[in-house]
């Protein structure tokens, strides 16, 4: 396996704006903003288009606080070991294990990504959908993998092409991201195009104040 070249997450550019249109404005109607100020004591002489227009930039100022400075390059996991296209199924899942993820990036020997591989593609070449699926057929069967293609190289179980961001993505770039593909990871490329971290679904959730529920 091959070590991919590896960056500080606190080295990208900590001073970002957050792009404000990526978290859309709720609308209001005139009865929302009617009923809202009847519930506020004493005699307020506003109008519901100064309200729209309080309500406009607290929002910008809100997404302003809340997403400051977050970019890919802060928020990605660095260290990772990506693999080489030969890997074998075997020593692919070992990795896995090892290094506590469910999305590897399989990188050529100049740390490009070649595409990903995921714990699904591994469980496919299983031939199981899940982990449960394939005990219960080990459960029902004499408990080995038989022939399964364990020494399949990682080059014909990836996917690909990789969706990828760039250590300086922002909120939108990497939401867009992380819409065009169901992972749980993805890598983080510099400019160079090398892979230099992996970024988790659940840490980008987290970093949003949100779960993965939502």
């Amino acid at each position: 396996m091959a070590s991919m070249t590896t960056t500080n997450s606190t080295t990208a550019t900590e001073d970002a704006a957050p792009d404000v249109d990526a978290v859309p404005e709720l609308e209001l109607a005139d009865a929302d903003i009617l009923d809202a100020m009847r519930h506020i004591p004493g005699y307020l002489d506003i109008t519901t288009a100064d309200f729209r227009i309080i309500y406009h930039l607290a929002h910008a100022h809100a997404v302003a606080r809340l997403f400051h400075g977050l970019t890919a390059g802060r928020l990605m996991r660095t260290g990772i070991t990506g693999l080489p296209p030969a890997t074998p199924l075997g020593a692919a899942a070992r990795s896995f294990v090892e290094q506590g993820v469910k999305t590897l990036p399989v990188i050529d020997p100049d740390g490009r990504v070649l595409g990903v591989l995921t714990e699904t593609d591994v469980l496919r070449q299983l031939g199981a959908d899940s982990f449960l699926e394939l005990l219960l057929q080990l459960l029902e069967g004499d408990g080995t993998l038989g022939d399964r293609g364990q020494d399949t190289a990682t080059s014909a179980m990836m996917t690909t092409p990789a969706v990828t961001v760039t250590e300086q993505a922002g909120l939108r770039e990497i939401m867009t991201a992380f819409r065009r593909h169901a992972g749980r990871g993805m890598p983080v490329v510099d400019a160079q195009g090398r892979c230099s971290g992996l970024l988790l679904r659940k840490d980008f959730l987290t970093a949003c104040h949100l779960d993965e529920s939502q």
